[in-house]
């Protein structure tokens, strides 16, 4: 049988290689951290700390102000030293709680559950929101909103997404290989809050110890099934996996929920796993740290709130002169303007290219109509016409092209021969026009 997939993507070398070996290992502990009270989709939280007080890991230093919103913890022990708007790795200046680091790795109490799965469906949706848990795959969507549809959604299928097609990172993989069983009981514990019985987990086929540890783990779940997807660009991105996985189609600016489906990532459904079991609130996650312009890739297990210069460091430095470190991975991934930036919940991955590996903005042409990026296109889109439309300012005209139907994957940036920018015009539009 061919492996399940999409129409359109494209096969940029995956460069896994570099990370894939490696296993999870602890950072040393930052000796402060800088927390946004903003790491989600959503409204920012309201500050619940002040300068000077003693926290410990796990303790709430912001509590939600909206439904679409999610509470963030501190990630270590110490005292509040400084409370103000700090950058973060898009460049946006965010309320932030500085920690410094007392040594003592104290916890908040928690609340330990064995007997998690017999608790009832809004028991676990409120962990699963006390615990501030988004989508660790760097939407950073509250994930309590997902798992609350309207009644007039019925949702009957829940799919993990392991594909994990962004190259270099191995975060995900990681997790897959070393705690399969975690990754299994967070998919339960979707499934019981959603009451749905069937469960997919989609992982593309280039990682097949993934597709067997995951196989071993889900072997006594009946209503369990494992996806080995075609490896393909944008496998794992949520309209492209929905189609592979199940083969319904998400409509125009719909969601996933439209059809029928939940979405989450393989990091998500093990935070979610640890919040119903230990009451574990969400301050730490997987990073992979990688490229040709670091001494040694890693996945780290990172404190939320670590800056990134720690985590360069933590990993021998550059080789060379850095020519750009990415937050993310090549394809939808931010260039960082500097590395005292901190970690957040959506961050994946930091990736060190050198010199001879990036391409730069100035050294693109004009649109020669090839077509390859319209090919590629796995939403269907023109997107030759929406960066020839922004570059020369026609942003309201963008929206005949359905602007709005791109999720910025950059399959049309790899395939230009002009090397136009041309998912960074589509931001642009995007931040200029109103849907």
């Amino acid at each position: 049988m061919p492996l399940a997939t999409f129409k359109g993507g494209i096969h940029p070398p995956d460069k896994k290689e570099l990370s894939k070996g490696r296993a999870i290992s602890n950072t040393k502990p930052p000796k402060r951290v800088v927390i946004p009270l903003a790491q989600h989709i959503g409204a920012p939280c309201k500050l619940s700390v002040i300068v000077g007080q003693e926290v410990k890991k796990g303790e709430v230093i912001g509590t939600p102000e909206g439904f679409v919103s999610a509470p963030v913890h501190s990630s270590i022990s110490g005292k509040v030293i400084a409370i103000g708007e700090f950058p973060n790795a898009m460049g946006r200046m965010v309320m932030s709680v500085v920690i410094e680091n007392d040594g003592k790795e104290e916890w908040t109490s928690l609340k330990d559950n064995p007997d998690y799965m017999k608790l009832p469906p809004e028991e676990l949706r409120a962990k699963v929101k006390d615990a501030g848990i988004v989508g660790m795959g760097g939407a950073a969507f509250p994930a309590h909103v997902k798992l609350s549809p309207p009644k007039e959604k019925a949702v009957d299928v829940v799919i993990l997404n392991g594909a994990e097609c962004e190259p270099y990172l191995t975060a995900d993989y990681r997790l897959m290989i070393e705690r399969p069983q975690d990754v299994v009981e967070g998919l339960k514990v979707l499934m019981k809050i959603l009451g749905v019985n069937k469960g997919f987990i989609g992982i593309e086929n280039n990682k097949p110890d993934a597709v067997e540890a995951m196989k071993k783990a889900a072997s006594g779940e009946s209503n369990i099934q494992v996806c080995p997807l075609e490896v393909k660009y944008p496998q794992g991105a949520e309209k492209m996996l929905i189609k592979a996985a199940v083969d319904r189609e998400v409509p125009a600016r719909g969601l996933p929920m439209d059809v029928g489906v939940v979405v989450h990532n393989i990091g998500t459904a093990t935070a979610i796993y640890e919040a119903a079991r230990y009451g574990k609130p969400l301050i730490e996650r997987v990073v992979t740290v990688t490229g040709e312009g670091i001494k040694e890739p890693k996945n780290l297990m990172v404190k939320i709130g670590t800056l990134v210069s720690d985590l360069i460091e933590e990993c021998g430095g550059f080789k060379s002169e850095a020519a750009k470190v990415v937050s993310g991975g090549p394809m939808m991934g931010f260039a960082l303007y500097s590395l005292d930036v901190p970690v957040t919940k959506g961050t994946s991955g930091i990736l060190v290219l050198p010199e001879e590996g990036v391409v730069h903005a100035e050294d693109f042409g004009p649109c020669i109509r090839c077509g390859r990026c319209i090919d590629i296109c796995p939403m269907g889109l023109m997107p030759s016409m929406l960066s020839v439309l922004s570059e020369k300012g026609f942003y309201e005209e963008t929206k005949e092209y359905n602007l709005f139907d791109c999720f910025e994957c950059g399959s049309c940036t790899y395939v230009c021969p002009s090397k136009r920018p041309i998912v960074q015009l589509v931001r642009l539009a995007k931040s200029l026009v109103k849907p």
